[in-house]
């Protein structure tokens, strides 16, 4: 089914048919800090992120402060009226993209039902061309929404009624037996473990297997079996 042009989640054929509109940029998030796998085949036109070199503050635990992303932004050629496909390498990674940039304050934003899997499964053309733009201006958004809580927040709403807290990580990280180990780096959990509380619902279970998103009515019953009605509050634990 095609999208429109409001969608937020768009298909490859809608992005495939609307590669050529000069207000549109597509960015490729990567979890490699190299762009080898992005070199040798990406979405035409599509620039490269590493998501933790872009996403995150350069020395703190944090996000990017929306001045620091709009900045790179800017730099790729993307002004505030532009709108942003991203998809992730692997898929996950798009999807965080989208997350950090919504808090934020960036609007102008829609993201690739099945990522980079489904583009090359479906046949797309691809590119090993990086693109070359200009730097534009654009200015810092006044403020995004409330997509996230702090450990304060977490700690003291420990099992509140309506309150449900879901751990979505690898079962490997769940249940404390994949930790990071230093000092390399591969996205694991810094340390065994979990919150307490916390029940599991690994990330894939929400999508096909050629990493689209499951249809509305199965991520209910999904969320359902993980001990999530729908007038629920939920919070997600991610990396």
């Amino acid at each position: 089914m095609m999208q429109a042009d409001n969608s937020t989640l768009v298909s490859t054929a809608w992005l495939s048919e609307n590669l050529e509109n000069p207000n549109l940029h597509v960015i490729e998030v990567s979890s490699a800090s190299d762009d080898a796998s992005y070199r040798e085949a990406h979405v035409p036109g599509a620039h490269w992120w590493f998501w933790k070199g872009v996403l995150w503050h350069e020395t703190d635990r944090a996000f990017a402060k929306p001045q620091a992303l709009a900045g790179r932004l800017g730099e790729m050629g993307i002004g505030p009226d532009d709108e942003i496909v991203l998809y992730g390498e692997p898929v996950q990674f798009g999807t965080y993209a989208f997350w950090v940039l919504k808090m934020a304050g960036f609007s102008n934003l829609k993201l690739l039902d099945g990522s980079k899997k489904k583009w090359v499964a479906d046949g797309m053309p691809v590119s090993s061309e990086a693109p070359d733009a200009a730097a534009v201006s654009h200015p810092a958004p006044d403020g995004g929404e409330v997509l996230s809580v702090g450990r304060d927040d977490i700690r003291e709403k420990l099992g509140a009624p309506g309150r449900v807290l879901l751990d979505v990580r690898s079962p490997e990280e769940y249940s404390g037996e994949r930790v990071m180990p230093p000092p390399g780096f591969d996205h694991g959990a810094e340390r065994a473990g979990r919150i307490p509380g916390a029940a599991h619902l690994f990330f894939r279970e929400l999508l096909n297997e050629d990493d689209t998103y499951k249809d509305e009515g199965e991520l209910a019953r999904i969320l359902g079996a993980a001990g999530a009605a729908a007038d629920d509050e939920i919070e997600l634990v991610l990396y």
